[in-house]
């Protein structure tokens, strides 16, 4: 098995590429050794001393890192612990896990549309561009009275240096664009 790795745009984050599907059931955010114990692979790569973030997707997880610890250490043993895992036959999660992502929100009418053209423009044209570099947008929800767009930075994305401008110059701008509705896109933690 060969796992290919990627840096991204967050120096505290790499992504790992193991040359086959990784998350089937959406894309998932371990932001802690709790949240990671629902998954096998994301509670072996929290043993790794260091390591304080995991995220599937599709086909990566990406890692991140401490601050203070450096990447020629970790890369190893997080290889290990991937290929470990794939090798094993083990799932992903021992039962299935329900994707994290849209709000329940439910819009009627007008805001209804506006929001799944939304949805539709972050599915199609954002989310994949942000999956090369490691993360996910996902959309939380849209308030009709002030125009303003909240989504969920994850992976690699949440935390990056350069995610505010990906945010603003980015996606704001083509949302505005293509949703004249939209005057404005915030990220919530």
């Amino acid at each position: 098995m060969f796992i290919q790795t990627e840096a991204t745009p967050n120096p505290e984050v790499l992504k790992f590429l193991p040359g086959r599907e990784v998350s089937t059931s959406g894309v998932h955010d371990f932001r802690d050794a709790d949240a990671a114990a629902t998954s096998p692979l994301a509670a072996d790569l929290f043993q790794i001393e260091g390591v304080n973030r995991v995220f599937y997707g599709p086909d990566f997880v990406t890692v991140g890192k401490l601050p203070d610890a450096q990447w020629p250490h970790l890369k190893a043993p997080i290889l290990a612990a991937i290929m470990d895992h794939y090798t094993s036959g083990r799932p992903l999660f021992p039962e299935a896990q329900e994707s994290e992502g849209h709000d329940a929100t439910a819009y009627e009418g007008e805001t209804a549309q506006v929001v799944a053209e939304i949805k539709d423009l972050l599915d199609s044209r954002i989310r994949p561009a942000v999956a090369q570099d490691g993360g996910d947008i996902l959309f939380n929800r849209f308030e009709p009275d002030t125009g303003v767009v909240w989504l969920h930075m994850k992976g690699a994305c949440s935390g990056c240096p350069s995610s505010t401008a990906t945010l603003k110059a980015g996606v704001e701008n083509m949302l505005k664009h293509y949703v004249p509705e939209v005057t404005r896109v915030e990220q919530t933690l």
